[in-house]
């Protein structure tokens, strides 16, 4: 296959690692694009590094901290790039660019008359320096300029990598937030639906740091959950968020479900009792099936849906997965895998999706999914 070699880069919510992705693109535009996987890695956070992310997204990192964890992400995500071009025998100077989200530290989307913020570190120009290859990253600032929640961004690039002609498809993603993406049988992009459904594991991960004293980072294979009981009252107030209510276009984050939550949980925990938290973890993944069920119930199913599709961290937590297929009884739910990639390079292939959209000047956003006044093209350019 011809065309450009492009990369993506990507750390998420979860704060699990940076994942790195190399494609092969082909085409003008939508209508002759063309794909090819090269390879793919993710990256683990020592628990130093992934220590300075938490006290960032956390909101405890002080001004100077932020300045120099921008700088450091923007050396990991580089040395991460370096290390699959090794691996893969590709040069860098034979990609054409690198698509870097960046680690989010903070995303607060528009309310009312107030305009949404979102702010994501790893500094584009230390990538550019250290791996010679263009950057183009930043890239929910525009839609945010524009209106929109700058979230969620993915869907367009969904479009290009996995629409199916005459299929209605469903991408749920379970990673730190859980978000879907409709994709038409149309394959119109101004029938896309896409918007966060809600909590994915970024609840899961941390009340399952708690449980174990911090040494577990996540509920490895629901295994905390299943020992507990769904408390159904605690389970009834936390859907009684009113983001629950809310209508698309919508996003969240760890600002509405994360520590601050827990904190608030846990406070009413009885002391000197650990198995609580094994009911605090089941009912955690009961509210993240729940409220993908629900958003389902609301806003997808109507659409016709063909298909479901698990990628994310939660997709390989089975009590996650099992309660997940309960709540969406009726569709058929298929694993990542039927994507033709690995499902954990998606977010990293559509951050390289959405570069090569920026270096043919096509718009990288959806408006129906971000809220946005109309297309934009997403990103800023970094010179190699």
């Amino acid at each position: 296959m011809t065309g450009l070699w492009v990369a993506g880069l990507m750390s998420g919510t979860s704060l699990d690692g940076i994942d790195a992705a190399l494609l092969r693109v082909d085409g003008t535009g939508p209508g002759d694009f063309r794909w090819e996987v090269e390879g793919f890695e993710t990256f683990p956070y020592s628990s130093a590094q992934r220590e300075l992310l938490r006290n960032a997204v956390e909101g405890r990192a002080r001004t100077a901290e932020l300045a120099r964890l921008h700088a450091y992400l923007g050396e990991w995500f580089a040395g991460a790039l370096l290390a699959l071009l090794d691996r893969l025998e590709v040069a860098a100077e034979e990609v054409a660019v690198v698509g870097s989200h960046g680690q989010t530290v903070r995303h607060d989307p528009p309310r009312g008359s107030e305009r949404g913020v979102s702010l994501q570190l790893a500094d584009p120009a230390t990538v550019a320096e250290r791996t010679g290859i263009a950057v183009v990253s930043d890239f929910r600032a525009r839609d945010l300029a524009a209106g929109g929640h700058g979230a969620p961004l993915v869907p367009r690039a969904d479009l290009l990598l996995f629409q199916v002609s005459g299929r209605g498809r469903a991408l749920q993603n379970l990673g730190g937030m859980a978000n879907v993406t409709w994709l038409p049988p149309s394959g119109r992009p101004e029938e896309i639906v896409g918007f966060d459904t809600g909590p994915g594991v970024a609840l899961l991960d941390e009340a399952a740091r708690r449980a174990t004293g911090g040494e577990w980072d996540r509920d490895r294979d629901g295994a905390l959950a299943r020992k507990g009981t769904v408390d159904r009252d605690l389970l009834d107030r936390l859907l009684s968020d009113p983001f629950f209510q809310e209508a698309p276009p919508r996003s969240t984050g760890r600002e509405r479900f994360g520590p601050a939550l827990v904190d608030r949980v846990a406070g009413h925990l009885p002391e000197g009792d650990p198995e609580a938290w094994h009911d605090v973890l089941a009912t955690f993944t009961a509210l993240t099936a729940r409220s993908v069920g629900d958003a389902y119930r609301k806003w997808v199913n109507d659409l016709g849906v063909d298909e479901v599709v698990l990628v994310g961290g939660g997709s390989r937590n089975p009590a996650l997965v099992e309660a997940l297929r309960r709540e969406l009884k009726g569709l058929p739910v298929r694993e990542g895998e039927v994507l033709g990639m690995d499902p954990d390079a998606r977010e990293a292939a559509a951050f390289a999706v959405l570069a090569w959209c920026h270096l043919k000047g096509l718009p990288g956003n959806v408006p129906g999914a971000t809220g946005a006044e109309g297309e934009r093209v997403l990103g800023s350019y970094t010179p190699p």
